[in-house]
């Protein structure tokens, strides 16, 4: 507009939601700079203050992401209520195990505005339950809750490279919401209403990238690799539709895409330690080499807790929990598995 013109200026742009970040481990340290470089006020939470010092005055993470650059807008810091005040979205991203302690803690201080999601994978340890059952028990009805899951290394994420994920919600419009604070040139943010499916496919993902791990670390071939990641996503299919949820949840991003990508890439924590139980590693050396939590530990009984309540064979899922726990070896494991008896690939009314 030229300077003394009568004509009304253009309205001045929205303010982008402000995002609270709670976990700065490699998932919530990414998306946070997912995030910051999306133009949104995001502030990263985490415990380790040597950690947040870091990502704060050196706009790094050496321990999760070393070499990295974050953006300089990125905020950090070890103050729950500071990192809470003024938020409009809060993204949990811990692991499993600190789910329920975390929401219990951002509780207090969470903005009335605020709906809250989680990029957490995995059940509630001890209880089996889903996380969005925990999350409505603790934070109460009308918080709106989300789920972000889907093929996706937190590495290249950081680095920008392509990466697809899928926002499942109860809630159509935070759901959306969600999708538009993490979609950018780089990142495709998909919306679905299936979050007890796409639960599912996040945490059973791990427990069967341990067996293609194993496979691999015993060079077995990749034949069985195939074999195992089909069957595999066999068992979720039919766990899937035991507790209610959609098939095409697990036939997209939070099953079948998060399921390959877990059971190739070596980058996935559960892999490597499939890998060296494989190579004829103890859990405690692969976990230890590993230095990171390994969610298919815990994942793998609370799998096996949803199928025995209702009545689902799993015999993948079952072979690796006998694995984890030292009951058998995985030599033995595979014996078992290949003298299983022939049948139909798929029961009729697994689609009927």
């Amino acid at each position: 507009m030229t300077q003394g013109s009568d004509a009304p200026s253009d309205p001045p742009a929205a303010a982008k939601p402000r995002v609270a970040v709670l976990g700065a481990g490699s998932w919530g340290t990414a998306l946070a700079a997912l995030i910051a470089r999306h133009g949104h006020p995001a502030v990263l939470w985490g415990r380790d203050a040597a950690a947040i010092a870091a990502i704060e005055q050196q706009h790094q993470n050496p321990r999760y992401l070393p070499g990295i650059e974050l953006p300089a807008s990125l905020r950090a810091t070890t103050d729950l209520a500071q990192a809470l005040h003024g938020a409009d979205l809060v993204l949990v991203v811990v692991p499993s195990h600190a789910f329920a302690e975390t929401l219990h803690a951002l509780a207090p201080h969470r903005p009335a505005r605020a709906g809250v999601a989680w990029a957490t994978k995995g059940f509630e340890p001890g209880s089996g339950r889903f996380l969005h059952e925990v999350a409505a028990e603790v934070l109460g009805d009308g918080v709106p809750l989300a789920v972000v899951t889907g093929p996706s290394f937190a590495k290249e994420v950081a680095i920008g490279l392509p990466t697809a994920l899928t926002v499942h919600s109860d809630d159509a419009g935070f759901a959306q919401a969600v999708a538009d604070v993490l979609h950018g040139p780089s990142f495709r943010a998909y919306t679905g209403d299936d979050m007890l499916g796409a639960e599912l496919g996040g945490a059973m993902k791990n427990v069967l990238a341990v067996a293609t791990g194993v496979a691999d670390g015993m060079q077995l071939g990749l034949n069985a690799r195939a074999g195992l990641i089909t069957r595999g996503l066999n068992e979720m299919l039919r766990l899937n539709q035991a507790i209610g949820g959609q098939p095409e949840t697990l036939m997209g991003l939070a099953g079948l895409g998060d399921l390959v990508l877990t059971c190739t890439g070596d980058l996935s924590r559960n892999r490597r330690l499939g890998l060296a139980l494989g190579r004829g590693q103890s859990i405690a050396e692969a976990v230890a080499q590993i230095g990171q939590v390994v969610e298919s530990v815990q994942t793998a009984d609370e799998v096996m807790r949803q199928a025995d309540r209702h009545g689902i064979e799993l015999p993948i899922s079952k072979a690796v929990q006998a694995v984890l726990h030292g009951a058998i070896t995985p030599v033995d494991a595979l014996r078992q598995l290949l003298a299983r008896e022939q049948k139909p690939e798929y029961p009729a009314e697994l689609f009927g």
